[in-house]
């Protein structure tokens, strides 16, 4: 913890062994698990006292935070998340993969908008 502090990161203790770690509008919450700290969900953008999660929804990227507020995603909010992924994998001894590498790497992938596709056969329009 005190490698992230020295790189810049602000840490605040959140209770039950969880510390939050963030920088400029930008969060992480970090458990400590066998003697390393390790993330307890994917970094966000900070809304409010939450952090907001990238959401991919095909047509547009989106952070939404646990009480579901939602906001688009703006290019230099990517790259501002991007950046401080990789400067929180660095500081913590990380090994940063290919793919995460290349940019931002969303939550949730939301590309297909047929309702009730994951619930079976949707209902036909002469069915309703």
């Amino acid at each position: 913890m005190d490698t992230l502090r020295q790189s810049g990161f602000t840490l605040v203790s959140r209770g039950g062994g969880v510390e939050r770690a963030t920088r400029g509008d930008y969060a992480v919450d970090l458990e400590e698990r066998d003697g390393m700290a390790r993330a307890a969900q994917r970094a966000g953008i900070l809304m409010a006292d939450e952090i907001g999660v990238l959401i991919d929804g095909g047509y547009q990227k989106f952070f939404r935070s646990p009480c579901g507020k939602q906001k688009p995603a703006l290019a230099g909010e990517l790259k501002g998340l991007h950046d401080f992924e990789e400067d929180l994998k660095e500081a913590l001894g990380q090994e940063v993969y290919y793919n995460e590498a290349l940019g931002t790497v969303s939550t949730y992938y939301l590309y297909d908008r047929v309702q009730d596709r994951d619930r079976g056969v949707p209902k036909r329009v002469w069915d309703r």
